[in-house]
């Protein structure tokens, strides 16, 4: 084998010298510095892609306290509807109240005027009838008939003594 012989180390580490000059001149001034300038170009991409996504982090934070914010308004808001509406009503069941009240108690008073007069009207009716079969009885039984002052007289008594519990 010729890589063994000693005679031909000499120039064969020439060549190995002048191939790895060529090589790291060719790696130095060709390939690293494309291989540098695209692991710079996905650092500064990675670099970017981290900020923007930074970036988009804060704008959601931003973007849920706007929208817990928002709900936060929104149910409050509903709060105070709500209160309102219950305050509204309450305020409208008591007028309709007041008003109900108000009509039962006129027609209550009209009601009670009405049995009044129907009382005073039947009372009057009762007299009348009373003086009637009172002078009618007196007539057939005595066969006199007595003056209308004398009968309302006295039927005016025995209602006065009917009401104080006087009659047996």
């Amino acid at each position: 084998m010729p890589q063994l012989d000693i005679s031909a180390f000499a120039p064969q580490i020439i060549w190995l010298i002048i191939t790895f000059l060529i090589l790291y001149i060719l790696m130095s001034k060709i390939a690293l510095p494309r291989i540098g300038n695209i692991l710079e170009q996905r650092q500064a991409r990675i670099d970017d892609n981290l900020e923007m996504a930074q970036n988009l982090r804060k704008e959601s934070d931003v973007d849920a306290e706007s929208y817990e914010k928002t709900i936060e308004e929104a149910q409050e808001k509903a709060r105070r509807i709500i209160q309102e509406t219950a305050n509204e009503m309450s305020i409208e069941s008591s007028r309709r109240q007041e008003e109900l009240g108000i009509r039962l108690s006129n027609e209550l008073e009209v009601a009670e005027d009405r049995i009044s007069e129907v009382k005073v009207a039947t009372i009057k009716k009762i007299h009348e009838l009373a003086e009637g079969v009172t002078s009618d009885i007196m007539k057939t039984l005595i066969e006199e008939k007595p003056s209308k002052k004398e009968l309302k007289q006295a039927i005016s008594m025995a209602v006065e003594a009917s009401n104080k519990g006087d009659i047996k």
